[in-house]
């Protein structure tokens, strides 16, 4: 049996009984940083008074996790194993899925507990109304690739929810700005610690704002999604976009939930008529 359990994403009274009755029983710990893990666990130890008993932890991260599937093959999964990330939900923006994904194929008895996530916690602080919202997670670091996905991401009709670190917020910002400077985003530090801080308006307005704040600890940013008069974007819209053919068609795959060749072939289709 393996646990997916989720862990503080740093306020530790967000930890559930049930996480805590689970670390307990556990024989095996898979952890994202053992050293995290075990700092997690005399946390816990010291606030509850709760002597957990030897386990044997064994790193499994972004890395190592499609090798350590090898390792797992060879387990006695008899035993209470259980994964945990550094911080938030596993398989979440963070390693586990792969794990996942192993024990479906191999009919292994898994569960996933529930638990703090970032991006959930964030977009319901943002005050956006929408239920409907995308999770991209991280950009990507190189400015040409960051760029292009910025303008997809700001041309979708749905609010996008994505992680930044603090070396690049302030980047990320001038970016928007390049782009679309009135945007209404919504950005989060620190959630649930001690200098947890939260910012809405327009990019051009938090750029100005956070210029002289200190911009340490992770952040989430929501960018509300582009409308048409409450409409979501239409062909007309997209054909007139400063992108490549293909690019758009991508664009339109995705708000019609088709694949990127069929819309293709439809963009093509409608600019030649």
């Amino acid at each position: 049996m393996i646990t997916f359990v989720p862990t503080p994403i740093g306020n530790l009274e967000d930890i559930s009984y049930r996480t805590i009755k689970v670390l307990e029983g556990a024989e095996v710990l898979l952890c994202e940083d053992t050293r995290v893990t075990k700092r997690l666990l005399h946390l816990i130890s010291d606030k509850l008074s709760i002597t957990f008993n030897q386990k044997d932890f064994i790193s499994v991260h972004s890395h190592n996790e499609s090798s350590f599937l090898e390792t797992l093959k060879n387990m006695d999964l008899s035993k209470n194993i259980v994964y945990l990330s550094d911080a938030g939900m596993p398989c979440i923006s963070d390693p586990g899925a792969k794990i996942v994904n192993f024990c479906i194929q191999n009919n292994i008895q898994y569960d996933v507990l529930p638990g703090a996530n970032a991006l959930l916690c964030a977009y319901a602080m943002s005050g956006f109304e929408e239920k409907e919202f995308l999770f991209y997670g991280f950009l990507p670091h190189k400015e040409q690739n960051r760029l292009q996905e910025l303008k997809n991401i700001l041309n979708m009709g749905y609010n996008t929810i994505l992680y930044e670190s603090p070396k690049r917020v302030l980047i990320l910002l001038k970016e928007l700005l390049s782009i679309d400077k009135d945007r209404t985003i919504f950005l989060a530090k620190e959630l649930t610690k001690l200098y947890q801080s939260t910012y809405k308006g327009s990019v051009q307005e938090l750029y100005n704002n956070l210029k002289s704040v200190d911009i340490k600890g992770e952040w989430v940013v929501v960018i509300q999604g582009l409308h048409n008069d409450g409409n979501l974007l239409d062909f007309d819209d997209i054909k007139d976009l400063d992108m490549p053919p293909k690019q758009k068609a991508k664009l339109i795959a995705k708000l019609k939930g088709i694949t990127p060749k069929v819309a293709y072939e439809e963009f093509l289709d409608k600019i030649n008529k």
